[in-house]
């Protein structure tokens, strides 16, 4: 498999972090001279520290991927295109732990991964949409499998199916699980019992 290389994507990140450093002594600065409301910086500095906690969630998905599976470059792919179109999709990419005895078994699939596929499978009104996608190494082991439910919640807002399945997976094993949300085409995965939002943008 792949190991964790991805230096332009870290290198990006690490400008971005840099930069929001830059803007925070400015409004130190800016602070400690003069009289000028700091909210609007404040909220700048929010916006794009979020952008930037996004692109490192992408990034550091790809790393906990790539040991696993060679296909993590058209699994990103293929979120992404399923993001901009909000089609809803659940995808379990298998680790170490072999997750069979945590999920209910769906369609076995066996079938060499493509984006195309994935895609396929989530469309909605397909028979296999509603469930998980098992992605064991580099190919579509099954689909339609049902997960766990965690019980926690996380923040104020009500989890839908998706989310709390994906959840509830991560809490029992080192799977990592993406989720396309239907609602909003927001893209987040789970990993060790924590959600990360991931970023939007074309990498």
């Amino acid at each position: 498999m792949n190991t964790c290389d991805f230096s332009p994507m870290k290198q990006k990140i690490e400008a971005d972090i840099k930069e929001i450093i830059e803007q925070l002594e400015k409004s130190l600065n800016v602070l400690q001279k003069e009289s000028n409301c700091l909210l609007g910086s404040f909220e700048e500095i929010k916006n794009r520290f979020v952008q930037v906690q996004s692109a490192a969630a992408s990034f550091y998905m790809n790393c906990y991927l790539s040991e696993y599976t060679a296909k993590y470059e058209d699994i990103s792919r293929c979120i992404q295109q399923l993001s901009l179109i909000r089609h809803g999709a659940l995808l379990v990419i298998e680790r170490s732990i072999v997750v069979d005895s945590f999920i209910q078994k769906g369609t076995l699939i066996r079938a060499e991964l493509t984006p195309q596929l994935l895609a396929t499978i989530f469309y909605p009104g397909n028979p296999l949409h509603d469930g998980a996608v098992l992605i064991r190494g580099n190919e579509i082991f099954s689909a339609a499998n049902i997960l766990p439910l965690t019980k926690q919640q996380v923040g104020e807002k009500k989890l839908g199916t998706r989310h709390r399945a994906a959840l509830g997976l991560s809490e029992q094993c080192d799977a990592v699980i993406l989720v396309v949300s239907e609602e909003t085409g927001k893209i987040s995965f789970t990993i060790d019992g924590s959600f990360y939002p991931i970023s939007t943008s074309t990498t």
